[in-house]
């Protein structure tokens, strides 16, 4: 007699709050066999015959379904045929994988390939993936199973770091054709990668992700050149007028919105004049950042306060596509060199602050960093623009005395 059970973790290893796999127990003539199904769930999230309380829990119960089917199919074959059960052969056919898989040249990556569709993702992060699995075909050292090693995955970050591609490109660290892209691009492409991986294990494709262990190796980047308007450029946009109530009219008042306050699109379409209090005369709010949560104190300058009250004090209503596309055009419009993009409004609020004396922690809490670091950029930025104009005097100076 055969009986199958789907249990959690029956050596007892997980500890609380952790993950841990989901087996099948196939009990035959009185003896049990545990195969690892290749789902991972914390105990709460599983409920004895499915997982509960998941965000993937129609993806990873599929991927149950699937596997103790296949499980079934190859006990009873074990059994018909009078063998021994192999959980080795049996686990080989649950999770799709031939004993040759993990050697064929292209394994991996076709994988990722077919998994990329499947993704319930915004489609700008699903082209992030693409062009991950892009980089990792040019590389060609990370295509099949058994590369991922962590002298490959080193080998791999190298070769990120020597990347230069032209500034259209859209991932290159300055302004500048033939530059290396930024750390934060590197980041990006490894931050793919691992949750691709940690997909692979959920799945039960492989059994671990090489980069949890190598934990704090690969942290966020932060661009070094930052990109901001000149005060001549400001002035040109805000005497800019396009026709009252056109998509252009709204795009040049979002933008120069975001040049007093320093709020990114998503905060300023989210922007409620109820969420502020009038502090000696001042509108004030003490908000929090919709992408990280991150507090962030905004006081709403005159010129910001003049774009509210064209709307009746709310920000104008603009579609991210739309907004980027009236901002090229107003770009060409005004010969403007700098790509104008929402967050460059941002930018240029950061540098504008610093450089007219504001304390450094204090525009980190404007912006709503999440530490300083992410601040001091902008005073790097400052400093070498400090230092670009003292060799424009020393050449004027050397010029005057020849």
């Amino acid at each position: 007699m055969i009986t199958k059970k789907l249990v959690f973790d029956h050596r007892g290893r997980t500890k609380e709050k952790n993950e841990g796999p989901i087996e099948l127990r196939v009990t035959a003539n009185s003896k049990p066999y545990y195969i690892n199904t290749g789902v991972r769930v914390r105990s709460d999230q599983f409920n004895g015959e499915r997982v509960v309380n998941h965000r993937d829990a129609r993806l990873l119960n599929e991927r149950l379904k699937d596997v103790v089917l296949k499980i079934e199919t190859a006990v009873n074959e074990c059994i018909r045929n009078g063998l021994t059960i192999d959980v080795a052969q049996i686990k080989r056919q649950a999770y799709n994988v031939e004993e040759k898989a993990e050697h064929n040249e292209t394994a991996m990556i076709d994988w990722i390939d077919e998994q990329i569709p499947q993704l319930n993702i915004k489609s700008g992060t699903r082209e992030r993936y693409c062009v991950t699995a892009r980089r990792m075909r040019e590389y060609g050292g990370l295509m099949r199973w058994d590369d991922l090693t962590v002298e490959n995955i080193y080998h791999w970050d190298s070769w990120l770091h020597k990347i230069k591609k032209p500034v259209s490109n859209g991932d290159v660290q300055s302004g500048r054709d033939g530059m290396y892209i930024g750390e934060a691009a590197v980041y990006n492409y490894h931050r793919t990668l691992r949750s691709l991986l940690s997909r692979a294990v959920k799945l039960g494709v492989i059994e671990a992700n090489v980069y949890d262990r190598m934990r704090g190796e690969f942290r966020k980047g932060i661009k070094e050149n930052v990109e901001y308007l000149t005060e001549d450029e400001i002035a040109a946009i805000e005497s800019l007028h396009p026709m009252e109530g056109t998509q252009m009219a709204m795009a040049r008042d979002l933008f120069v919105f975001q040049l007093y306050t320093g709020l990114s699109y998503s905060d300023a379409q989210a922007f409620d004049i109820r969420d502020y209090k009038k502090v000696d005369g001042k509108w004030v709010n003490v908000g929090e950042r919709i992408k990280t949560g991150v507090s962030y104190v905004s006081v709403l300058l005159p010129k910001a306060v003049e774009v509210l009250e064209r709307y009746g004090m709310q920000v104008p209503k603009v579609n991210n596509i739309q907004y980027n596309a009236s901002l090229k055009v107003i770009q060409q419009a005004l010969g403007i060199r700098t790509k104008l993009h929402s967050h460059l409004a941002r930018h240029t609020f950061a540098t504008r602050a610093l450089r007219l004396g504001a304390k450094i922690e204090n525009v980190s809490r404007m912006l709503g960093h999440t530490n300083i670091t992410q601040t001091q950029r902008y005073a790097k930025v400052l400093a070498q623009s400090v230092h670009d104009d003292f060799e424009l005097i020393n050449e004027k100076l050397n010029n005057n005395e020849k």
